[in-house]
């Protein structure tokens, strides 16, 4: 089963992706992470990535393409993979489909995480990490266990992403309702559209992507 996370930024994607992955075998592909494994390993792809990026240009669908269709090549993809807020846009969608129809695969389901703007806005706005190993935490959901001391590596570092504030993340928000509308019409027009309350508790939310997957 090949599936597509939908949701705007800090909805939890990434963190039910790894989950799908221990509960259903399937491999998370983050084309983020994607990216910057290419930049650190400075492969050919990755100069021309980190060139472009440089230069304040957004890396192209093309790469984005050659590195999904790469990566899904790889043995540990056979049962197949979650691809995690991606694709963005109509033409990220198309190329995706022809990629994907040109190696005899398809999506099989596309699974919209939503949630309310306002309390994703809270959600974002609140979280901060362990500057020495990176763990993740919230204002109000998950502070260190002692307050200024990371539960992991004791780091009494913190930072916050600097377009981690409302006005950033309202944006961000109204973009990515602009630029997935024609998608979601796409894929439910397809017939493999599902929607799941991504603001329901951490665990619930797992369950119902589960059920939904099958």
């Amino acid at each position: 089963m090949n599936v597509i996370l939908l949701g705007p930024p800090g909805c939890g994607k990434g963190t039910q992706a790894k989950r799908l992955e221990k509960t259903k075998g399937l491999v998370q592909l983050s084309t983020g992470d994607m990216l910057r494994k290419e930049i650190a390993e400075k492969s050919d792809v990755g100069v021309l990535v980190s060139d472009v990026m440089d230069s304040g240009q957004l890396v192209s669908d093309d790469i984005i393409i050659k590195l999904i269709s790469v990566r899904i090549d790889a043995p540990d993809c056979k049962n197949g993979f979650i691809l995690d807020g991606f694709p963005r846009t109509m033409a990220q969608a198309d190329a995706l489909s022809q990629m994907l129809t040109h190696k005899g695969l398809s999506v099989g389901k596309v699974i919209e995480l939503k949630v309310d703007d306002d309390a994703m806005i809270s959600r974002i706005t609140g979280r901060f990490s362990c500057s020495s190993c990176g763990t993740g935490y919230h204002d109000e959901f998950n502070r260190p266990r002692k307050a200024g001391v990371c539960d992991v590596c004791c780091g009494v570092v913190f930072t916050r992403r600097a377009d981690d504030n409302e006005e950033t993340v309202r944006s961000r928000l109204v973009a990515y309702r602009e630029q997935t509308a024609p998608i979601i019409a796409f894929y439910d027009k397809m017939g493999i559209l599902s929607r799941v309350d991504g603001m329901a508790d951490i665990d619930k939310v797992e369950a119902d992507l589960i059920a939904v997957i099958g």
